[in-house]
């Protein structure tokens, strides 16, 4: 009975160290910086999308009526681009030397120059132009609507307006496969919007259940996983890009607004309002592991990734208390301080 039991406490202990061994460590990721970037023209506070250029060594950051451009290697500011309302995300293009910002409360994709940072024109778009991507096998750029529940299609080199897709619902956070197909969050249905980029019409929607409110989305495009972040209940949900099956869900923290996938380093991150990046490791295409939560600050929900140093940026600013409930705002949020909008790094 001792021996049997011996015996067993040993198989126990082999299988534990296997799945110590299998368990993929904690890559580390720390503050490096913190970099503050004063009040936005006009009053108020507001930040939305980070755009890295890792070839040009550029971080664009939203910020209310500008967009503040970084150096991504000394965190430097190297400029500003003005004359906007209230901006959202960025494109840029280098082979043709431009820049697409989406501006919401313009309802208008303006078009800026990569060396000037000036804005050169003005692409008539539609109320709560919000979120922006390039697909490069239509090599269209494409605008997403939330109020207006749709997408602009621009051709980034006419400057002009293509069509415009009925998306359905409130759409949100966008990425292509390079392929001819390209994902969009849609909030508002709870599903993803699967768009073929050559017909410029929805072809599919699936549902993120057991996830809702989804907004952040990305991908891994070797392995076609899809990654859903909703708020709603606040879970990622990890999908095949090409029948929209769920493979895995995993819950995350409350608040979230950006999902960055580092294939060389086959990790994803998800940052949320509540402060938290998680850091899940890509285990095979249908497992994923929390290896590391990393604490940031309040209201630190968009976020972005330099491929080159795998370096991640997020922006906030100091929030003041929540203000007392009423019956028309039963939970008011916390809202941003003017002047206090920051940029903080995380790296390895």
């Amino acid at each position: 009975m001792k021996k049997c039991s011996f015996l067993l406490a040993l198989g126990a202990l082999a299988l534990l160290g296997t799945v110590a061994l299998a368990s993929p460590p904690a890559p580390g990721y720390h503050l490096i910086k913190k970099v503050s970037l004063g009040a936005a023209p006009g009053g108020g506070e507001y930040f939305d999308y980070v755009t890295v250029d890792a070839a040009s060594r550029r971080v664009y950051l939203s910020h209310g009526a500008e967009v503040k451009v970084l150096d991504a290697d000394t965190f430097a500011v190297v400029g500003t681009i003005t004359g906007l309302k209230r901006c959202h995300g960025v494109v840029v293009l280098p082979e043709l030397g431009k820049g697409f910002i989406t501006d919401g409360d313009g309802e208008s994709v303006e078009v800026f120059d990569l060396k000037t940072l000036k804005i050169t024109n003005q692409i008539k778009s539609y109320p709560d132009t919000d979120s922006i991507t390039y697909d490069p096998a239509s090599k269209y750029v494409f605008s997403f609507n939330g109020d207006s529940k749709n997408s602009t299609v621009i051709d980034p080199v006419k400057e002009t307006v293509v069509k415009a897709i009925d998306m359905g619902g409130a759409v949100e956070q966008p990425v292509a496969d390079g392929k001819g197909m390209l994902y969009d969050n849609n909030e508002e249905k709870n599903d993803v919007a699967v768009v073929d980029t050559q017909t410029l019409t929805v072809k599919a929607r699936w549902p993120v259940a057991p996830a809702g409110t989804p907004v952040a989305l990305e991908m891994d495009r070797e392995h076609r996983r899809l990654f859903s972040s909703g708020r709603n209940p606040a879970i990622l949900v990890v999908m095949d890009a090409d029948n929209g099956k769920i493979v895995q869900s995993l819950p995350i923290t409350e608040g979230v607004d950006a999902n960055v996938f580092d294939p060389e380093a086959g990790l994803l991150f998800v940052s949320t309002r509540a402060g938290k990046i998680h850091v899940i490791h890509e285990d095979s295409p249908d497992k994923f592991t929390e290896v590391q939560t990393v604490d940031t600050q309040y209201g630190a929900k968009t976020m972005a990734i330099d491929l080159k140093t795998h370096n991640l940026f997020l922006t906030t600013a100091d929030f003041g208390p929540a203000p007392a409930a009423t019956k028309e705002q039963p939970h008011p949020g916390r809202k941003p301080i003017p002047g206090t909008f920051r940029v903080l790094v995380y790296g390895r």
